[in-house]
């Protein structure tokens, strides 16, 4: 069967693109090529995310680059790629799949290119060009789909290190790499109590909101949230990859680094939040957090047919009993001596103190506004 070279990679190698920005380009370039004037090129999916609603893709014919713009659930009704679209040239686009009438169907759209009066139109051959492109892509959009839905639940539960991981293939229990990291262990104060005189979709609100504060201060400085546990939260800094030992010790500061920022960040936060509490009549939120440095053990772990993607080892073992030493010492934050020697952040020292179930003492440190 003789096809137009576009029909004829949607057919052959469409579902094997890496992602859909590559997909959009790629079909775009082909369709240059093959004589349609466009300007441009866009390429809406929809993804099971609790934030985004919708990923676009732009594409500039000019320089071939492509673009993301993302529609947040708040804001369910905006249309990036045809707003887009509509300021590169004349536009034509459509709703791709077996019901393409449904809001949540990929969508696919172009702009040509405006003549000298600033105007213009796809001819009739172009149009059923476009027509038939729609129908070609079908099939390998529903892969692409696929695969970004999947991608994007396994962030949103698991986060991005590690979902890319178990979408690597990473599945075999017990499988796992030895990792350097600051740790960031957090948990409420007296969080049975409040929860025992409050409402309990009061109780999930201001998990949410002090989720919220130490989540979106551990990724805003590249970390990693690993678990949710009740009230508390684990989170890491993995030292990036370094080849000499120079690079291993700077790497080492800037995940401590990091996750000082994080810490102080998610106190900030805090400080903000309770005071919004206590002008609503509600009580605050104490907290405490611990910070520590150190190899651990990052894989799959659980039973035979239920895994958990998850750090193990002596580092979370030890900044798990540091954060318990917060309401004895009275602070809300400790930070381990293995941190303090790698930061050039000013801390104040509180003494070598024993640790349940850890045989040697530890140094403990704290911010100085602590």
């Amino acid at each position: 069967m003789d096809l137009p070279s576009p029909l004829a990679w949607l057919v052959d190698k469409a579902g094997a693109s890496p992602g859909p920005e590559r997909f959009l380009a790629e079909l775009g370039r082909r369709l240059l090529a093959d004589g349609l004037p466009l300007s441009g090129g866009a390429l809406t999916l929809s993804v099971p995310h609790p934030i985004i609603a919708r990923r676009t893709w732009l594409w500039r014919a000019e320089t071939g680059a492509v673009i993301e713009a993302l529609a947040f659930a708040a804001d369910p009704q905006s249309e990036a790629g045809g707003e887009w679209l509509a300021g590169l040239g004349p536009v034509w686009k459509a709703r791709i799949g077996w019901d393409n009438r449904a809001s949540d169907s990929p969508q696919l759209g172009w702009a040509g290119v405006a003549n000298a009066a600033g105007t213009g139109a796809f001819s009739s051959s172009e149009a059923s060009l476009l027509c038939d492109v729609t129908r070609f892509a079908a099939a390998p959009l529903a892969a692409l789909a696929a695969r970004e839905a999947r991608a994007a639940l396994l962030e949103a539960y698991l986060g991005r290190r590690s979902a890319a991981r178990v979408q690597a293939g990473a599945l075999a229990r017990g499988t796992g790499e030895i990792i350097r990291a600051a740790l960031l262990c957090a948990d409420l104060r007296d969080f049975t109590a409040l929860s025992e005189v409050t409402e309990p979709h009061v109780m999930i609100s201001a998990l949410d909101a002090w989720f919220d504060r130490v989540a979106g201060a551990v990724h805003a400085f590249g970390g990693e949230v690993l678990k949710f546990i009740g009230d508390g939260v684990l989170a890491i800094f993995p030292v990036t990859a370094a080849s000499g030992e120079g690079e291993a010790a700077r790497g080492d500061r800037e995940a401590c680094e990091a996750a000082l920022r994080a810490v102080a960040a998610s106190r900030a936060g805090m400080v903000h939040l309770d005071q919004v509490r206590q002008a609503q009549g509600l009580a605050p939120l104490p907290f405490g957090a611990a910070l520590h440095f150190g190899e651990i053990l990052w894989g799959n772990i659980g039973a035979a047919d239920r895994l958990d993607f998850t750090a193990i080892g002596p580092a979370v073992n030890l900044v798990s009993r540091l954060e318990g030493l917060c309401k004895p010492l009275g602070r809300s934050v400790l930070i381990s001596g293995a941190v303090a020697a790698n930061t050039t952040t000013k801390l104040t020292a509180l003494g070598e103190h024993s640790l349940r179930g850890i045989a040697v003492p530890c140094a403990v440190f704290t911010l100085p506004a602590d």
